[in-house]
């Protein structure tokens, strides 16, 4: 029986790296990955393993069960021109089980949407140890589901160096998003009525580097055991940034496992400028996992019908406001062990008159305080 079982397992290896080709693509030896592509079949298991420089438009449409594996340095680079008008370098649109791994894609400064476009309901697809050089990053679209792990995005133009819509779910795990010194405008992460779950991020001198907008949400969970890292950090040494996270239209902000952790963020004429913005009927869920340093702008500011959740959160040194409340919003500080640590801010707590925080009992250090709707426990008094 045993040597039955053991060649009937031979047997199903034996068909499987029969179903699962894999070939080579040398670019610098005159080969394409498009016309590679054109010729195998979409729904067999697949890995192509890319070397050299391939200087062309790849789509991947319609596959399944595809690695594209770069060696020895292998890089996509966009042509001179752009006859087709295509939107992407590369390509990936209504496919599943895709993974790209080890390469290099580049485009040319302002002259097509993005590098990597993900798109048509594409899912279990994976970027990994992938970097990207030019215009957008990433962009995940129409309801694709996408891992992103190690990837590197350096944004020269467009505007978000990783972008979620349209209900797309985007995982990302151990990068770096990053911008040279110019006079661009831009994002690090983008997310609108799309979903990310984020862990051992660094997003550095983008002026908005988190921006959820249109019903989106972030989570900074630690979901990935095999990661690096666990904090996302948002650090802005050239003090460029305008915001380290904006959330807006009815999105949310949710800090579970993992910290954000946000240094020199805003700017010196403070503003809304400054470490997190959550304005118009959106949610911030730090508990005790945000924590804010030296902002150039507010610290945090929550305005416009929003509500903020702290508990055992920090946030100090800031050039302006702590905690800044105002049009109609709300903050509740909950009991925890550390406290929350509002201090050495230019005015540690601010409340205007419509607005209000809840459980003043548990911050420390909140020394310059402009607030009559500071409420010592976490209601008035319940009946």
């Amino acid at each position: 029986m045993m040597r039955l079982v053991a060649l009937a397992t031979l047997l199903l290896s034996a068909l499987w790296a029969a179903a699962a080709p894999s070939v080579i693509v040398d670019c610098d030896a005159g080969q394409s990955l498009s016309r590679t592509l054109a010729k195998m079949d979409k729904l067999t298991p697949a890995t192509v393993n890319i070397k050299g420089t391939c200087t062309e438009y790849v789509l991947v449409d319609g596959f399944n069960d595809l690695t594209l594996h770069g060696v020895q340095g292998a890089t996509l680079q966009q042509p001179s021109t752009n006859p087709k008008s295509n939107l992407y370098v590369l390509s990936i649109k209504g496919s599943r089980g895709i993974t790209v791994s080890g390469l290099a894609v580049h485009s040319l400064p302002s002259s097509i949407f993005s590098v990597i476009g993900i798109s048509g309901g594409s899912n279990d697809v994976r970027l990994q140890n992938v970097t990207t050089d030019g215009s957008w990053g990433v962009v995940v679209a129409e309801a694709s589901q996408v891992w992103l792990v190690k990837v590197t995005v350096n944004i020269t133009s467009g505007y978000a160096a990783i972008s979620a819509f349209d209900k797309s779910d985007v995982h990302i795990v151990d990068g770096l998003l990053q911008r040279p010194a110019n006079s661009n405008f831009n994002a690090g992460l983008l997310v609108g009525s799309g979903h990310v779950t984020m862990q051992g991020m660094t997003i550095r001198d983008l002026q908005q580097s988190i921006n959820v907008n249109s019903s989106g949400s972030v989570d900074l969970v630690n979901f990935d055991p095999t990661a690096a890292g666990v904090d996302v950090i948002v650090d802005n040494p050239s003090g460029t940034n305008f915001n380290g996270a904006l959330v807006t239209d009815g999105s949310s902000l949710n800090l579970g496992s993992a910290k954000l952790r946000i240094t020199n963020a805003g700017q010196p004429w403070g503003g809304d400028s400054g470490a997190v913005f959550v304005s118009n009927g959106s949610t911030l869920n730090a508990g005790a996992n945000l924590i804010v340093s030296g902002s150039q702008g507010q610290g945090v500011i929550v305005s416009n019908d929003s509500h903020a959740e702290l508990a055992g959160s920090s946030i100090t040194g800031g050039a302006h406001g702590g905690l800044v409340v105002v049009n109609l919003s709300t903050v509740g500080v909950d009991g925890s062990n550390p406290l929350t640590v509002i201090g050495a801010n230019a005015t540690d707590l601010f409340c205007d008159s419509k607005s209000q925080i809840a459980g003043g009992l548990n911050i420390a250090n909140a020394t310059v305080v402009q607030s009559n709707n500071l409420l010592p426990g976490n209601y008035e008094s319940l009946p």
